[in-house]
């Protein structure tokens, strides 16, 4: 698949999306897009979660991990990859390596959830621990000495590409459901799928707009949109999303969201939490906190429906069983409801 290098400056289009959705077809499932008739009549519109925890390794970065490891090269096959993640990017590439006849290096922080670690490791890659101010670093470190390819969690053609598959999903189905798509919230932490789903939507429902919800105190969307430029964030914030608490802003996506962004929205923990139980109450889905923000979004309010169509990505479930046992056994004193 060597044919498909792009040219070192070209960004991914909305044919990059579709060519990504053929090559991914074998690898990855098309996963249900939900509705729920108590929600809907309680926020006075149609709320519709895709629910990409039902992805086959546990999230929507199976998308882009395999459309990227599927164009190496035979010699880049040879050598192996590299991935840094907080645990279902590295989940994913460590996956696709597997199937695709390569090996991997996943480079994790030292707070990952240990059910993402063991996976990680159960896939047969090599998990390498870092605090996670210092993963970007090692990872080029191991990248150099070993000379693999790195495969970044979102600063990537091919995976943003593959990421943009999602929004296609969700434009066939929700017309299946006699619908379209007035607005899309998006989980989001370096902007890979918010970036896939602007390119997705392109050109199959242009008129939706779409927002990146970020966990509270790691806004690295809104601080780069602020600026003009890419704003990565100090190391010390704390958050139960894991899975959207890296500190770096992605290039690549922010030079695609930045011209076509409606905004972003912040939640809370306990936010995220709540919506981790709707999730679960309403349509049986275990999801991880990170995977509930855009969902938590809605529930608190910070975007009204009015009567519109307002999709929602449930971006993963990879969480601890601790973790999730806790916070679905948690009295519901979050005040969601209307």
């Amino acid at each position: 698949m060597n044919a498909l290098s792009p040219a070192a400056s070209r960004l991914p289009t909305f044919g990059d999306v579709q060519a990504a959705a053929h090559h991914i077809g074998r690898y990855c499932t098309e996963t249900p897009l939900l509705e729920s008739p108590f929600l809907n009549q309680q926020y006075g519109g149609r709320i519709l979660v895709k629910a990409e925890n039902l992805q086959v390794t546990g999230s929507f970065k199976l998308r882009g991990a395999a459309n990227r490891v599927g164009a190496l090269t035979h010699d880049e096959r040879r050598r192996g990859v590299v991935a840094r993640s907080s645990g279902n990017h590295g989940l994913a590439v460590a996956y696709c390596a597997g199937l695709m006849d390569t090996s991997a290096v996943v480079v994790v922080p030292d707070t990952a959830p240990a059910a993402k670690v063991e996976r990680i490791a159960a896939y047969g890659a090599r998990v390498v621990t870092a605090p996670m101010k210092d993963i970007a670093k090692v990872a080029a470190e191991v990248t150099r000495r070993e000379n693999r390819v790195l495969i970044p969690p979102a600063d990537d053609f091919w995976v943003v590409a593959g990421a943009g598959t999602v929004a296609l999903e969700m434009v066939a189905q929700a017309a299946s459901m006699n619908t379209g798509i007035d607005v899309l919230l998006t989980c989001c932490s370096g902007g890979g799928l918010t970036a896939g789903c602007l390119l997705g939507l392109s050109e199959t429902s242009p008129a939706t707009q779409v927002y990146g919800v970020e966990a509270m105190g790691f806004e690295k969307m809104a601080h780069s949109l602020a600026a003009g430029e890419c704003i990565d964030l100090p190391p010390g914030g704390q958050s139960i999303c894991d899975a959207i608490t890296g500190l770096y802003m992605a290039k690549l996506p922010f030079d695609l969201i930045k011209r076509g962004l409606a905004g972003t929205f912040a939640v809370t923990d306990d936010e995220a939490k709540a919506a981790m139980r709707v999730a679960f109450s309403e349509f049986g889905l275990a999801i991880e906190p990170g995977a509930a923000v855009a969902l938590a979004a809605i529930l608190s309010r910070k975007i009204a429906l009015h009567g519109r169509t307002i999709a929602v990505t449930l971006s993963g479930r990879n969480v601890d069983l601790d973790l999730a046992g806790a916070v679905l056994g948690q009295p519901d004193t979050h005040n969601w409801k209307p």
